[in-house]
This record gives structure tokens, C-alpha cells and sequence, in this order.
């Protein structure tokens, strides 16, 4: 007698994705369809992780972000996305709330998920992102912002914490609202071509 509702999504996620993000029941189901056909084992790997993320940035080394990127969506912490893991990751990253987006990019920071940023932290969350930049927009990048490091060091400044000291997430959040520069710097968009 097998699974007869293997390729459908349980009442019980799609209540829950439901009432977690702004999805409608019929996109959820959209979604999960499309998720089926593209990952048909129901999970994500890190290297399919890796490989979606490649056609984002193709001009772009993405290993290293898509590496954090994925850990920050793994939240039982398993090696896989599951659908309710990647669609939660997608209701973050798009919403239009600025809290939920900075909520999302506090875990992503949060490299040891020990609920504290560290300044060497940021330093590996810089070093990942900055190799998202192409060389030829590298080059027009600011003086004080156009190496991993600088960046890193920059963006730590405007949090007024110490070498040693660890950023809470709501010290994270005030940080990067009250400075639309650091914003600019905990992510990179590529232009519009």
C-alpha cells in the first residue's frame, strides 16, 4: 500500500507555511510543485544549493557564500533544504519587512549559530560576499571598501564594539537601520545590465 500522498504537501506544513509567511495556499502549492519537479528526492543538497546559486552569479565565485547562505537556511541543521526550510528561506529574503530580512541576515552572520557575531565573523561573511563582486566592479569599489578585509573592518566599526567583543542580534539590526551604509555593505546585489 504505499505513501498515496507522496507528491503532495501535508495539511499540517501548508497550515503552517501558511500562517509563517505571506504565501498564498494556492502559491504554496505552486511552489511545492515546481520544488517536486526540480528536486524530486524532496531535498536539497549543498552542492544543488551551490549550483542554483552559480546561475544568480555566473561572473561570480559563489561557493563560499552559498556555503553560508545554506547554513543559515539549514535550521534543523540536517546537510538538506527541505520544502519547508526553503520556503521559509524565501519568504526571509523577499519580504518586504527590512526586520525579517535583517533577522535572516543576523543567522547568516552568525557562522557558529552560538546567537552572537563576532568580529572574525563578519570577516568570514565579507570574505565570502566580497568574492561575489566581478574583478571589473571590484576595481570602482571605494578606497575603504575595496578588499574583503577592509570591508569587514569597516562595517564592524559602525557597531562600536572592541576585536573581542560579540554583536547581539538586536545590536545587529539597530546597527544596520540606523546606517544605510552598512546595509550597502552586509550584501551584494549585482547591477542591472
Amino acid at each position: 500500500m504505499g505513501n498515496t500522498k507522496s507528491s503532495a504537501m501535508s495539511k499540517e506544513i501548508l497550515e503552517d507555511l501558511k500562517l509563517s509567511t505571506k504565501f498564498t495556499e494556492t502559491e504554496l502549492c505552486q511552489w511545492y510543485e515546481n520544488f517536486q519537479k526540480q528536486c524530486p528526492t524532496g531535498l536539497i543538497t549543498p552542492q544543488e544549493f551551490e549550483n542554483i546559486y552559480a546561475r544568480f552569479f555566473p561572473d561570480s565565485e559563489t561557493k563560499s557564500y552559498a556555503h553560508h547562505v545554506f547554513r543559515s537556511f539549514d535550521t534543523n541543521d540536517d546537510g538538506t533544504l527541505d520544502f519547508k526550510e526553503y520556503i521559509i528561506a524565501l519568504h526571509m529574503t523577499s519580504s518586504g519587512q527590512m526586520s525579517r530580512k535583517l533577522e535572516w541576515a543576523f543567522s547568516l552572520f552568525d557562522v557558529d549559530k552560538n546567537g552572537y557575531i563576532t568580529k572574525s565573523e563578519v570577516g568570514d561573511i565579507c570574505q565570502a560576499l566580497f568574492k561575489l563582486i566581478p574583478a571589473e566592479d571590484q576595481a570602482k569599489l571605494p578606497e575603504d571598501e575595496n578588499t574583503a578585509e577592509k570591508r569587514a573592518e569597516k562595517l564592524w566599526n559602525y557597531f562600536d564594539k572592541g576585536d573581542n567583543e560579540k554583536l547581539a542580534e538586536g545590536e545587529f539590526i539597530k546597527g544596520v537601520l540606523e546606517n544605510e551604509n552598512a546595509l550597502h555593505l552586509i550584501q551584494y546585489q549585482p547591477a542591472a545590465k
